[in-house]
């Protein structure tokens, strides 16, 4: 019986016995290839003999890889339709079984309880009052510094500005650092005091330039290397006081207490240091005045 005798046999009905002649079949395939080239070795044929045996060799192959293809097609269809046959099957014990599942839990001695559907509503009520109290607390003199009001000429002095030309605003700030870097290169170059008075002339001239706080700090610095330093301290004060939010308060503030300690002012000083570390923590102005009033207490 060949393989395709099993065209014969309905889907999924395929008899074992022709499978396993089948696989039978599968192996002699396999083992006569090898007894084909034993025998050529042994008798030593001659080459239109040896080519002879190798044609019949690979036609034997290409039989048996064919006869193996059918063969598993013959084997897919049979498992297919042994699915299809089974699905109604199974889908059927399902519907059968489907009944008597509600009474499972029954039979495992536990039953579902009935639960009654309760209604919540939110409550009418108010909410709780929040405190709303603060309590006030005055504003320490220093910071009040920064919230002084400018003067009328200082309020009118934006209003002037508006109505200028702006080339000649422009050629007047230029002007305006142009001096300003010459009175600092004054201090530079060891003519302290002509930089100290161009300097303290630029800033009280010149009150709203972006650079009057700058001045100030530089002279007081001139004033410091003439050993002035209640000079010094003025110019120091004035910064303080007229530009809080300026860029070189911070350093001014440590200028202004070291001349304190120059005029034996130490409390002052100590002050000084510790309205740095209050206000404004974190920053190196604060370190220093740390390390500083450490220094003062021993």
């Amino acid at each position: 019986m060949t393989v395709s005798d099993t065209a014969s046999y309905p889907p999924g009905r395929i008899p074992r016995s022709l499978v396993l002649e089948h696989r039978i079949i599968r192996r002699l395939f396999a083992i006569a290839p090898l007894c084909a080239l034993t025998a050529c070795a042994t008798t030593s044929p001659a080459q239109s003999e040896l080519a002879e045996l190798k044609a019949e060799v690979r036609a034997m192959r290409e039989t048996q890889a064919r006869l193996e293809k059918r063969l598993e097609r013959v084997e897919l269809h049979a498992s297919v339709s042994q699915s299809r046959a089974a699905a109604p099957a199974a889908a059927a014990a399902k519907e059968a079984s489907a009944p008597a599942s509600p009474a499972a839990p029954a039979s495992s001695g536990y039953s579902t309880p009935e639960l009654a559907v309760v209604k919540l509503k939110p409550r009418n009520e108010p909410a709780p009052p929040l405190p709303t109290r603060v309590a006030v607390v005055e504003p320490a003199p220093d910071d009040m510094e920064m919230f002084i009001s400018p003067s009328p000429e200082e309020d009118a002095a934006p209003a002037m500005a508006a109505v200028s030309d702006p080339k000649e605003d422009e050629a007047a700030t230029a002007v305006l650092d142009a001096e300003f870097e010459q009175a600092v290169a004054a201090l530079r170059t060891g003519n302290v005091e002509g930089g100290v008075t161009r300097l303290r002339a630029f800033a009280e001239q010149n009150p709203r330039h972006p650079r009057a706080d700058n001045a100030l700090y530089f002279s007081g610095l001139g004033q410091m290397g003439l050993k002035d330093h209640a000079a010094a301290a003025q110019s120091f004060e004035r910064l303080i006081a007229s530009y809080p939010a300026g860029d070189a308060v911070l350093d001014g503030m440590l200028r202004l207490a070291e001349c304190r300690l120059r005029l034996n002012q130490k409390d002052d000083a100590r002050a000084l240091y510790t309205r740095i570390l209050t206000q404004f923590p974190g920053t190196a102005a604060a370190t220093q005045a740390e390390q500083r009033l450490a220094s003062l207490s021993h």
